[in-house]
């Protein structure tokens, strides 16, 4: 069962209230009817049925007739959802995410490359990923290059070829053993 950013929402903040957590609570013990979690919890008929009804909205609690009561049980499926299955569903914002995420990479090489050189390594250090990701960019995958080869390409972006060569493979950006260099997937 999969469900979306503002069902988990509307999730999240029924389980941040006591009295509906106490609900819940109660009901995993056993079906009720609303004047029984009153009695049980201590609180007035209507504010169980006002929470009964955010409860019912959010899909955590189902209600059946039984003879002259309507009773009220937990449903179980909806607490069957992984926390971590959540966070890893498609953001319904993602689109606009990764549109700033674009917006922010390009404000960041607009910043520090002129006519194609490198005007200085960022301090940052997520900016200065920004910069070698973009320079990897030049690098071809499956390619072995040797010190030399590497050393030109990244010469064309900044002088001090050895500083940018060292802080790639530092970030995972450049392989290297003793045969050469190679860029990282």
């Amino acid at each position: 069962m999969t469900i979306s950013e503002n069902e988990a929402i509307n999730f999240f903040k029924c389980l941040a209230d006591k009295s509906r957590l106490q609900i819940l609570k109660s009901l995993a013990i056993e079906d009720m009817y609303v004047e029984r979690l009153a009695e049980r919890l201590g609180l007035s008929a209507p504010t169980v049925c006002f929470h009964l009804k955010k409860l019912s909205d959010a899909g955590m609690v189902k209600s059946y007739k039984n003879q002259y009561y309507m009773m009220y049980s937990l449903n179980k499926e909806v607490f069957q959802i992984q926390i971590l299955d959540l966070l890893q569903q498609k953001s319904d914002e993602a689109g606009l995410q990764e549109q700033r995420d674009r917006e922010y990479r390009q404000k960041v090489l607009d910043t520090f490359f002129e006519y194609g050189k490198l005007k200085a390594i960022p301090a940052q250090r997520k900016k200065e990923r920004v910069i070698l990701e973009y320079i990897s960019g030049s690098f071809e995958y499956g390619k072995m290059y040797s010190e030399r080869e590497i050393n030109l390409i990244i010469s064309d972006f900044y002088d001090d070829f050895c500083t940018i060569r060292r802080d790639m493979v530092q970030e995972g950006l450049l392989g290297r053993s003793s045969a050469g260099y190679w860029k990282m997937e």
